[in-house]
């Protein structure tokens, strides 16, 4: 029998046993929807993570330096109340990093909190982040400024009362005019607006237009920071070969600073992307790790399936398999058909379980903050497992109808 003709035989059995055809599938279905579904989320995280998050939230090529570290996993009371008797980061130590590096870099300080940024003519906005940063930081953080101007370094050494919008927090205080030159109050202190920036879009779901950045020290910055004091030191090295060298340059300019002895740990955090990004790597391996063995149980489940209705179609094809052997077909024949009506089956049950798994990616992207994201290669696995369980499902029952007597068979009623 023809590779084709043993399909169409397949998809002619689907079509008229239709019930029966579809509890065999259902195991492939699930399996395959499964794995397309959870793989497509973890592979959108990830890419998500590694590129947007680390660009936007931590810098690329950078090192920052925090009173704790950025990300706290399994900490303990005793660990917290260490870092909380830390002292704070300051500018002044970030002029102390400047002048040690030994490479060229970036140095920019910032602090962030919540605020309320008024327009003059009452209209506000709520809970929008403040961005309190060095000049340096704009370049940093990749905070392109699309109309007006970036700070210069003198508006930030005298702290002068200036901003840069993002564009929502521009839309919703000035609607009917442009926001540049206008001015606005920031925990009640005045701002002028000298720029708007490009428009960030949307982390998990969170609008990173709604912020307004600001000179670090100016005034509406000391109500959430202490004198001098800055959240972090970012320190961005222009080659990405020389951030180690930037790291250890960094760490021995505070530890000077800070004037702690040899073998005294330190009293500050020192952090690199890949280092806040590590317990998001953890959390994809095991996932990644987790996924075959959630993936094959429903899969057995469908191999199992697979293989009872085989087997029963075996039997009710008992004597037009004893007349194909009286008419000289060979074992291999009846093997073949039968691995090939099998492999159909299962075929087209990834196939339809690819179609779902795209279907509920799409509704996860869409409706919820997930950055799912299908992965071709994903795609072509799936089906390729699908394939590979109707194979290995159907050899059971194909060789039992291999070895049907023809004359028993054709005596069966």
């Amino acid at each position: 029998m023809h590779f084709r003709e043993g399909v169409r035989l397949a998809l002619l059995q689907i079509r008229q046993e239709k019930l029966k055809s579809a509890f065999s599938l259902l195991g492939v279905v699930i399996g395959i929807m499964f794995l397309v579904v959870v793989v497509s989320v973890v592979e959108g995280m990830d890419r998500y993570m590694t590129e947007t998050v680390s660009q936007q939230i931590f810098g690329i090529n950078t090192v920052t330096v925090r009173r704790t570290p950025n990300v706290q996993v399994n900490t303990n009371a005793a660990q917290r109340r260490e870092w909380s008797r830390r002292p704070r980061v300051t500018v002044d130590e970030a002029e102390v990093i400047r002048e040690a590096l030994t490479v060229p870099a970036l140095v920019g300080v910032e602090a962030n909190s919540q605020v309320e940024v008024r327009s003059w003519d009452g209209r506000g906005v709520s809970n929008s982040q403040i961005s309190a940063m060095s000049a340096e930081m704009l370049e940093i953080r990749n905070l392109l400024v699309e109309r007006g101007r970036p700070f210069s370094g003198q508006e930030v050494s005298r702290s002068l009362p200036v901003a840069i919008l993002g564009t929502a927090v521009a839309d919703a205080l000035f609607p009917d005019s442009d926001a540049l030159g206008q001015r606005i109050r920031v925990r009640d202190f005045p701002y002028r607006v000298v720029g708007i920036l490009e428009s960030q879009g949307t982390m998990f779901g969170q609008s990173l237009d709604n912020r307004v950045v600001v000179p670090v020290r100016s005034a509406a910055t000391r109500q959430f920071t202490q004198r001098g004091a800055v959240g972090s030191i970012v320190i961005q090295a222009l080659d990405p070969a020389d951030l180690p060298v930037a790291m250890m340059d960094t760490e021995a300019a505070m530890r000077v600073e800070r004037r702690l002895r040899p073998g005294e740990n330190n009293n500050f955090a020192l952090d690199t992307a890949e280092d806040s990004l590590a317990f998001w790597d953890r959390i994809s391996t095991i996932l990644f790790l987790a996924l075959p063995g959630l993936v094959g149980i429903s899969l057995v489940v469908g191999g199992i399936v697979i293989m009872n209705i085989m087997l029963v179609s075996v039997m009710e094809r008992t004597r037009e398999i004893g007349v194909r052997k009286a008419l000289g077909a060979q074992r291999k024949d009846i093997i073949n058909q039968f691995l090939v009506e099998a492999t159909t089956l299962s075929a087209a049950g990834a196939f339809i379980g690819v179609v779902v798994g795209i279907l509920l990616t799409w509704v996860v992207r869409t409706l919820t903050p997930l950055p799912a994201a299908v992965a071709p290669q994903w795609l072509a696995l799936g089906v390729f497992i699908g394939m590979s369980v109707g194979i290995i499902a159907g050899v059971y029952p194909a060789i039992r109808a291999s070895q049907l007597d023809p004359v028993v068979a054709l005596r069966h009623e």
